[in-house]
């Protein structure tokens, strides 16, 4: 149903249904029959009748969804072969040809050493006169521990399932409420109440996908990803771009600089003064218009609120 409501405001881009069944394909069986799943199903589909517009985002958000519950495939180990010993414990258990190499001996010769050679003070191993050689040892190893879950219990998920939705309407109601001038000045005003409910909320919903053990992504646009290869050398882009990628990261142009400066000392680019000055300049300038279009498509994708859903300018 939710692909039939998307095929026709897709028509201009199919891959991107094709790529939503593949995803679909690759999650896990329990969790596609799951009530949630159809929870999250029924919720995005009322969005996109609602808000057609932004079917892209919903069906981005979707696949971020079934990503954290792929099902991903454990290769099986294989025990390693018990070791046997390639002489027996004494000369009479090896016979004339039975030991590798025999037929280049003599014909009283064997190929084992007698246990007076392998024990020079003649004496036996401890427990090698008393075990049989086909007796298994008592001393076996150790069973590896099973790894211990780090999920929580049902009822765990449950409870904090209960505060998210607690927390939810408490923040509908603080946002819905009138204000007046007195309450605006108060130091535990409903606007700083609701920032502590949300982030609130946000901790509880950290602790709740470790309980599940799946990803915390939202599938906006902040999470994503940037590409940086402005500059023709591999080392700089790639330090360039871990340190643009790092949460709440907005470099300056000293930051580029000195990323600059330290991949060229490191990796021995020999880059004068002023060359790297100029790679720094180019640099910090397209850094910036990739970290501010992706904060202003953040900003169309996600801003709104509930009290403005319905309305429809005439």
């Amino acid at each position: 149903q939710f692909l039939s409501v998307c095929a026709p405001l897709t028509q201009e881009h199919p891959e991107v249904l094709l790529f939503l069944s593949s995803r679909h394909l690759r999650a896990h069986p329990d969790f596609r029959g799951s009530a949630e799943f159809r929870n999250i199903l029924g919720r995005l589909l009322r969005r996109v009748r609602d808000r057609p517009r932004k079917v892209y985002v919903y069906i981005n958000e979707l696949c971020t969804v079934l990503k954290a519950r792929a099902l991903r495939r454990r290769l099986a180990l294989r025990s390693a072969p018990p070791s046997t010993d390639r002489c027996p414990p004494s000369t009479d258990q090896c016979p004339h040809g039975a030991c590798p190499g025999s037929s280049r001996r003599p014909p009283g010769a064997s190929q084992c050493p007698p246990a007076s050679s392998r024990h020079p003070d003649g004496a036996e191993p401890a427990g090698a006169s008393s075990r049989q050689p086909g007796e298994p040892s008592h001393h076996s190893s150790p069973r590896p521990e099973e790894p211990r879950r780090s999920g929580g219990s049902r009822r765990q998920i449950r409870h904090l399932e209960h505060l998210l939705r607690v927390y939810a309407s408490e923040i509908r109601r603080l946002q819905e409420r009138e204000l007046d001038l007195a309450e605006l000045d108060s130091a535990d005003s409903p606007y700083l109440q609701e920032n502590r409910l949300k982030r609130r909320m946000m901790r509880i919903f950290r602790r709740l996908c470790q309980l599940k053990e799946c990803s915390s992504l939202t599938g906006r646009v902040l999470e994503q990803r940037i590409r940086f290869r402005g500059t023709r050398y591999p080392e700089v882009n790639r330090r360039i771009e871990r340190f643009i990628n790092r949460p709440d990261a907005f470099p300056d142009y000293s930051d580029i600089l000195r990323e600059i400066r330290g991949a060229s000392a490191r990796h021995g680019l020999g880059l004068g003064r002023r060359q790297m000055e100029n790679m720094a300049q180019e640099a910090f300038r397209e850094v910036g218009n990739r970290l501010q279009e992706r904060r202003h498509l953040d900003l169309v994708y996600n801003f709104g609120s509930h009290l403005t859903d319905q309305y429809r300018p005439g």
